[in-house]
């Protein structure tokens, strides 16, 4: 992680976002985390906000992530880097839901975070992504519906496929068959 000291929102954001790493490592529920021992980076103890934005974020995980999936053009949500999905999750989550935060404060606050947790290339992946969120958004568009609905049409599509076990081999003969030795 990042050795830089962070104040204010900047600070409640770092927070949320290891919050959010530690569920996801960890298999659970920010609630969870948050009744356990839990780790932060700062000596600080748990800002209101940053609690709020992880509880939230986490709440919101499936439909975040249907909307990160379908603005993202070559990386599926687990193929990321857990620390650019949760910032991404956290971004989009402020965005739409926390009306006193601007939309481009919270895809800055996101960038500074990606350059300060995240790979060489987090930052700039970060910021094309929420920009191409914002611009939708922008336009009027219901990200959280039309991801949600792409993504479980995706889904229904998945399940009517039929798998391996499904298909029927029109030439085999049944097993009792093949085991007399009856040929038709």
């Amino acid at each position: 992680m990042s050795s830089r000291s962070f104040c204010g929102r900047t600070l409640a954001r770092s927070q949320a976002l290891q919050l959010l790493f530690q569920a996801e490592v960890l298999g659970r529920a920010v609630s969870e985390v948050l009744q356990g021992p839990y780790a932060l980076g700062q000596d600080d103890p748990l800002d209101e906000y940053g609690e709020y934005l992880a509880l939230g974020v986490d709440g919101m995980r499936k439909k975040l992530d249907a909307v990160i999936s379908r603005a993202s053009t070559n990386w599926t949500v687990p193929r990321m880097p857990a620390v650019d999905g949760n910032l991404l999750r956290m971004a989009i989550y402020e965005i739409l839901y926390v009306d006193e935060v601007a939309t481009a404060v919270s895809i800055d606050e996101a960038v500074e975070l990606a350059k300060a947790f995240g790979t060489d290339e987090s930052s700039r992946f970060v910021n094309g992504l929420l920009g191409r969120v914002a611009t939708e958004i922008e336009e009027g568009v219901d990200v959280v519906s039309v991801a949600w609905a792409q993504q479980t049409d995706e889904e229904a599509q998945e399940d009517a496929v039929p798998s391996n076990d499904d298909v029927v081999d029109a030439d085999a003969q049944p097993q009792e068959d093949q085991e007399q030795g009856i040929e038709e």
